[in-house]
């Protein structure tokens, strides 16, 4: 069984629209067309980040926002890419000089429009992980470094109370301005869901529930809500089978917040140990994917349909083709037209990922790869969830390869 303690895939070269809301549509505007052009925005070169796990956020603007596991300082960073005439522009808005290290999750735009995530590590050397704010410099940023200042909302104190090591989830805001998340161990060892308030200029942090491995263990994704404000989210192991479940979270007054299994992997054709987060259709149904299993071995997409007794139904979308763990690593994209986009880790033509599209066609899907990654200066192994912006255009990042072969960001035109 995976270290709870690291992320079960190991960094390459070292042995890796704005605010969520209560009620998570992921749609995008524009369905995404058949013939496209890829390009590389950046490649890092270490000084400005190394190995960037996460997707980016973008704003209005058409701006890029995105983490680095690695690089600037030694502690990771977050970093800003600006479109100019001339191309992209990198400004690093942190190199995590105050207290947090190692973010494996991305950045998102809280109601304030100020930049919220997570790092896994509470120091260079090891700790227990924290949740930071970002926010720009009141004053104009008249040169062309223009960092944002950096305040730590909850240091995690780790087991038996608490949990470490928060993984490649995103944050989630509900209506309230509340912060929810996951750390993929700690608790009772296999890892929590938790909330943050804001109360008075800080913020408390309540543990919504820690995974006993029966109903689940390691979660690594975000979670989401439905429009009655149930919690939802996957963990990577546990569950009746021990290779993962979907679960709920649903609160009431009397007895706070009561988790229920949706589902518990198999690693058969229904696939296994997802590390992907949940996205919701216009209907109601989930979808999301796992790292392996499948007819093809490498991982699958699926869809759980409610029905009126409180049950899921699970249904198999697409079975990847590829070894154990190379399916996808992060949440699924829908566009408008019900079309899903991702990657994977090391599925693809080439053995070191891809871009795909799965669209749907009566009770099938058709696949189609936009993008095979090559290991050249097109980077190689995404671990990142895609970004569409309003024209269309599809953005990600990879861990590895590039010019210095410490991961690049990319972008997909129609």
């Amino acid at each position: 069984m995976t270290n709870p303690g690291q992320h079960p895939c190991p960094i390459p070269g070292t042995n890796r629209l704005a605010a969520t809301v209560a009620f998570t549509l992921v749609f995008v505007a524009a369905q995404f067309a058949q013939a496209q052009t890829f390009n590389v925005l950046h490649s890092f070169n270490g000084l400005d980040g190394e190995h960037p796990y996460a997707g980016v956020t973008l704003d209005r603007g058409g701006n890029l926002y995105g983490t680095t596991y690695g690089g600037g300082s030694g502690a990771g960073t977050v970093y800003k890419l600006t479109h100019q005439s001339s191309g992209w522009t990198l400004n690093s808005l942190s190199t995590f000089a105050g207290g947090g290290s190692a973010p494996y999750a991305g950045v998102i735009f809280g109601p304030n429009g100020t930049l919220y995530g997570t790092t896994s590590k509470t120091g260079v050397h090891g700790g227990n992980g924290t949740v930071f704010n970002l926010s720009p410099s009141p004053t104009v940023c008249k040169t062309s470094l223009c960092p944002w200042t950096e305040t730590l909302l909850y240091v995690f104190a780790g087991p038996p109370d608490d949990g470490y090591g928060p993984g490649l989830g995103d944050l989630t805001f509900d209506q309230a301005g509340n912060i929810y998340g996951t750390t993929y161990a700690g608790g009772n060892s296999y890892g929590i869901v938790y909330e943050l308030k804001p109360s008075g200029g800080a913020w408390t942090e309540s543990v919504l529930h820690a995974f006993a491995y029966t109903d689940g263990a390691y979660p690594y994704s975000r979670v989401i809500f439905d429009n009655a404000g149930n919690l939802y989210g996957t963990t990577w192991g546990g569950g009746a089978q021990g290779a993962g479940t979907v679960f709920e979270l649903t609160y009431s007054a009397g007895s706070g917040w009561t988790d229920t299994v949706l589902y518990s992997f198999q690693t058969a054709s229904d696939g296994g140990n997802p590390y992907a987060g949940l996205i919701f259709d216009s209907s109601g149904n989930l979808y999301g994917a796992t790292s392996t299993g499948g007819s093809g071995g490498g991982g699958t997409v699926f869809k759980l349909t409610p029905s009126n007794n409180g049950t899921w139904t699970y249904s198999l979308v697409y079975s990847f083709t590829g070894a154990a763990d190379c399916g996808p690593q992060n949440s699924l994209v829908m566009d408008e037209a019900g079309n899903l986009y991702g990657t994977t880790y090391c599925d693809g033509a080439n053995n070191i990922g891809n871009v795909f599209k799965l669209t749907p066609s009566g009770n099938s899907w058709t696949y189609t790869s936009l993008h095979d990654f090559t290991g050249g200066s097109d980077g190689e192994i995404p671990f990142c969830s895609v970004a569409f912006d309003t024209s269309g255009n599809l953005y990600g990042t990879t861990v590895s390869g590039g010019s210095q072969d410490v991961g690049t960001v990319w972008e997909i035109t129609p």
